[in-house]
Parts: structure tokens; sequence; C-alpha cells
């Protein structure tokens, strides 16, 4: 993978087309930042020592086509994964490219946004300063290992501020959270055998074997958690995700769209 940026996209588009093929355990080579000849000749080098399919994004035609020419000349499949979409944009907009490399980072107002989302998520996690819960576009309730943080970091990298509460048993939650009315509240459980297996492993990574609290791993204390929690969200009308078989970018992506039907239903002008 080579790009004249930091190479997410390639990473992202490569992944996605290894998953699709079982038992293919993809040896990933990325270079990143490849802006001159020199650079660009450093990686070749490599490529030729450790042959594989070339995916690239680069700006500057001369790069693309040195590159090109080295693949053909080792005889290995190299793809140019933007050059498509360019061609459709350009005939559908009849416009021409900037050639900007690494366009998509720039330091613009959604740049800020997102940093602004994130500090907001990291200074909201697990519960943390609840006085301004209804400042945050969502806020994400659930019992321990869940995937709460790592799912409200994800949601700040798109630009929603995301607060998460944890839900547990015999602490009463923040009487501020009954009073958002701004925030989308939603909460995520998984099954009894999920939950019950990531924190059996997070007793183990801890070294915690005389860990005091044995409900914590429960079968059954798991069970009224989870049965707590639907209850919890059944009456005050809270939207329920199970994240069981669910990554966290799955998770995210239905966050966001049950977002996106809160924000437009706060916007709509009232019924007269």
């Amino acid at each position: 993978m080579v790009s004249d940026s930091t190479g997410e996209t390639l990473m992202t588009v490569a992944r996605a087309a290894t998953a699709q093929y079982e038992d293919v355990q993809a040896i990933e080579h990325v270079y990143p930042l490849m802006r001159t000849l020199r650079q660009l000749d450093k990686a070749i080098a490599e490529i030729e020592n450790t042959p594989g399919i070339v995916l690239y994004t680069l700006v500057d035609a001369e790069l693309a086509e040195r590159l090109e020419r080295a693949s053909r000349a080792l005889g290995i499949p190299c793809v140019n994964i933007l050059s498509p979409v360019f061609s459709v944009f350009q005939s559908y907009l009849n416009v021409q490219l900037t050639g900007r490399v690494g366009g998509q980072h720039a330091l613009d107002a959604e740049y800020f946004h997102r940093i602004d989302a994130l500090n907001f998520t990291m200074m909201h996690d697990d519960g943390q300063i609840p006085d301004n819960l209804d400042e945050a576009d969502v806020v994400l309730l659930g019992v321990s290992r869940t995937s709460k943080t790592p799912t409200c970091i994800y949601l700040a990298n798109r630009g929603i501020k995301a607060a998460n509460i944890p839900i547990v048993p015999e602490i009463r939650l923040p009487y501020q959270l009954f009073e958002v009315r701004r925030a989308m509240v939603v909460a995520v459980i998984a099954s009894v055998e999920r939950i019950q297996q990531v924190r059996q492993n997070r007793i183990l990574s801890l070294n915690a074997a005389n860990f005091a609290n044995e409900s914590y791993v429960d079968r059954r204390a798991i069970a009224a958690e989870i049965a707590a929690t639907r209850k919890l969200c059944a009456e005050r009308g809270w939207p329920v995700i199970d994240v069981t078989r669910r990554s966290i970018e799955e998770t995210a992506a239905e966050i966001m769209s049950l977002y996106r039907t809160h924000k437009n239903a706060l916007e709509r002008p009232p019924t007269p």
C-alpha cells in the first residue's frame, strides 16, 4: 500500500477486500507519505524483495507512473484505487482534479469540530462530569464490558459528541440523565455469554485472581443487569442496541442512523 498521505484510505479498502476471502491472512506493507521519487524508489526496492499486490493513492502523475512501470517490470498487479472514482466525478461534474495531497485531512472547520467532539467524549467517559450531559449529541448507556468507550471514541471521530454512563447494580444513575432534552440517549446490551466471557478475560488480564465481586461474572447477575437495562429503556422510550455480534463500527453506524432521525425530529417545527 503506497500513499502520498496517511494510507488510511488504502488500509480501509484493502481490509474490506481481504475480509471477503476465508482462510486468508494478509501481510500488509504500508508506505505512507511517499512524495518524492527518492522516497518512492526505496519503497519499490522493498516491494521487489517482498512482492505482492500493489495498491496505491498517488496524486503526482510522475510518481504514479514510476510505480506502475516498476510493478509491470516485476510482473505484479498495481491498482490506483481512486482512479475509477475520479473518472466518474470528472465525467459527471465536468471538473478537473485539484491534485491536492491529503485533501481529506485539511485543518478546516469540520476537522476542529471533530477535535472538539473528541475532547468532549474523553471528558465524559464512564459517567464523568454529568452536569452538562445535554450538551452531548449522544449519551450511551450500558452495563460493564459492552464497548461503550471505544464506540464513543469512534463516534467522536465522526464529529459526534458522545458521553457514556455505566449501568452498575445498586448505583443510582445521575439525575442529570433524566433531564436531557437535546441529547439522544441510547443503550447497548449483549448476550449473557458474551458479557461473561469478556468480563472473565478482563479479570484475567488484570491478574485479579482474588476478585471479590463474584456477581460480576455470575450468569444470573449479568442476566439481571441486562433485564434492568431493557426495563429502564422501555420506560423512558430509549432505543436499545444488541452488540453481541456487532463490531464497534457497526454499532456506531446504527447509533449515527438513530441520531440523524433524532436530530431531524428536534429541528422539525412543531405542528400547529
